[in-house]
């Protein structure tokens, strides 16, 4: 397994992959061609979110506990929403909270990085098509949601869509550890084992509505434990095998 970065260096973004706290950077593309680089200290290097997604496909009640805890039935074909790439942020940069949303929750996912345009994929072959895992915090405007009745406004706000601190190429999604804290204090702790919708079988489904392009990444759906953030709260999203995504929440100045 190989953890692939995105670091602010010498003024611009640069992919590297990262190997004993030090970085080695990319020369190419990491969609295509490349071959590793110079190696770098990372002690200087800001990470920012590891791609620029077109966009965040999303998965509503994907975890039975979160279905039963909203008090919604279990769905009979995956529930989709999308993220604008404008709501994408990195580890380490601020939820921003609008005062006037309401309560604004948390959600830990996994998410799935794209390696290659995916159209009409069959389950059997959507590994081809993934270029790695990542964490993914869907921040949620819980009144917003619930007053709309559907999601855009509620999960589009910018900021809204932490995504890092990496992406872990070659690392198995099927039973990995989903957990969410809030102020180092466990709100949510799952298994990707307990999906109801698996990762080929979401990426056959989205694919069939949707091309999903090299950088897009698919999120996969929040356990139970969801729970409201606010202004000085510090939000960690851990997936085992990947790492910790933490993002500091600020109110928004409007």
């Amino acid at each position: 397994m190989r953890r692939l970065y995105r670091i602010e260096h010498q003024g611009a973004p640069r992919h590297a992959f990262e190997r004993d706290g030090r970085f080695h950077l990319i020369e190419g593309d990491v969609f295509g061609a490349y071959e590793e680089g110079s190696e770098i200290g990372s002690e200087h290097s800001r990470v920012l979110a590891p791609v620029t997604p077109s966009k965040l496909v999303c998965v509503g009640l994907n975890y039975r506990d979160h279905a039963a805890e909203q008090g919604k039935p279990l769905p009979d074909e995956p529930l989709l929403f999308i993220k604008p790439s404008t709501s994408v942020i990195g580890s380490g940069e601020p939820i921003q909270l609008p005062a006037w949303a309401g309560r604004v929750d948390h959600e830990a996912e996994l998410g799935v990085v794209l390696g290659k345009t995916a159209s009409r994929v069959r389950a059997a072959r959507a590994s081809e098509h993934i270029l790695g895992l990542v964490c993914v915090n869907d921040v949620t405007a819980r009144d917003l949601q619930k007053k709309d009745g559907q999601y855009t406004r509620a999960k589009g706000f910018d900021s809204f869509a932490p995504v890092g601190p990496c992406v872990a190429m070659g690392l198995e999604g099927r039973d990995l550890q989903v957990r969410g804290y809030v102020n180092g204090s466990l709100r949510q702790d799952s298994r990707t084992r307990e999906l109801i919708f698996t990762i080929p079988e979401l990426i056959e489904f989205i694919s069939s509505v949707m091309t999903l392009l090299p950088g897009d990444i698919i999120s996969t759906g929040t356990p139970a434990g969801i729970g409201p953030i606010r202004p000085g709260d510090s939000v960690t999203i851990h997936v085992e095998g990947i790492g910790a995504l933490t993002n500091p929440v600020v109110a928004r100045s409007d």
